[in-house]
């Protein structure tokens, strides 16, 4: 793809690469760059052969800080109206929400690789990952309310994920938080030195690339889905898309493969 688009895109081995692509401006976010994003979910989800998707930034100085003030910002205040295509899209369509995934089409995993400032938008985006890989020199914030602004994709979120009370002064103050606090809270799992971040995370996909993407996929989907429901209502749920995925194709080739001690090949059915 090219090397100018706001977000490139890979695929290689089952994992689809997703990279923030605007290095000198912190990897803010653009009306293209949020168009984009939704495509590659939107394809991802199609995709029968991606089984796993690496979200990361471009550089080594962050992996976004949010919105752009000069491109993304105006248009979503009012200031200025929407004017090139992806202005129009963005806006038309609605597509801040689908770009943090908060309607994922599919429940393939999501792993977040993170170098520098993960802020604003940037931090939306990773509360929406499964897995957390990030750069001991990282560094986190939700700083809307500094700027008289609410998040708009965290404050349902961040409580279920974090203890109540940090997550709470996380969002009232906008205050950052280092990789190895968020790290302690649970909302890493992996501070590294940033030339392995990427290693790490490409490590971690490749090992849920390899196992069975149906029961990935509902092992998934059980976990999101379940979460407020009363106990015996999740129980029954969880029993009743084990015992469908018990009857795959695939969980007979596992089986199989495994008595013959070689690798599974997979059908995703």
């Amino acid at each position: 793809m090219d090397s100018e688009h706001h977000l490139i895109v890979e695929k290689k081995d089952g994992i689809a690469i997703l990279t923030l692509n605007r290095p000198a401006k912190l990897n803010a976010m653009t009306p293209e760059m949020v168009c984009r994003l939704v495509d590659a979910w939107d394809d991802i989800g199609e995709d029968d052969s991606i089984r796993v998707a690496v979200v990361t930034g471009a550089g080594d100085r962050a992996f976004s800080v949010g919105g752009d003030f000069d491109h993304l910002t105006p248009i979503l205040n009012g200031s200025r109206q929407p004017q090139d295509e992806w202005e129009i899209r963005m806006v038309k369509d609605d597509l801040l929400p689908k770009m943090n995934m908060r309607h994922f089409p599919h429940h393939k995993p999501v792993v977040c690789a993170i170098n520098g400032f993960c802020m604003a938008g940037g931090f939306e985006l990773c509360v929406y990952a499964d897995i957390r890989v990030a750069s001991d020199k990282a560094r986190f914030a939700i700083p809307e309310v500094q700027l008289g602004l609410l998040p708009g994709t965290t404050l349902t979120t961040l409580p279920r994920q974090i203890p109540f009370a940090k997550a709470m002064e996380l969002i009232l103050t906008g205050e950052l938080m280092n990789a190895q606090e968020a790290l302690e809270l649970g909302f890493l799992n992996y501070v590294l030195p940033s030339d392995q971040v990427m290693g790490k995370a490409m490590e971690i996909a490749g090992k849920i690339a390899r196992n069975g993407p149906l029961a990935v996929q509902k092992a998934k989907e059980i976990i999101l889905h379940t979460r407020g429901m009363r106990v015996e209502d999740a129980y029954d749920l969880e029993w009743k898309v084990a015992t469908q995925v018990l009857a795959s194709d695939d969980a007979k080739e596992g089986v199989l493969a495994f008595r013959e001690k070689r690798e599974p090949k997979f059908m995703n059915k």
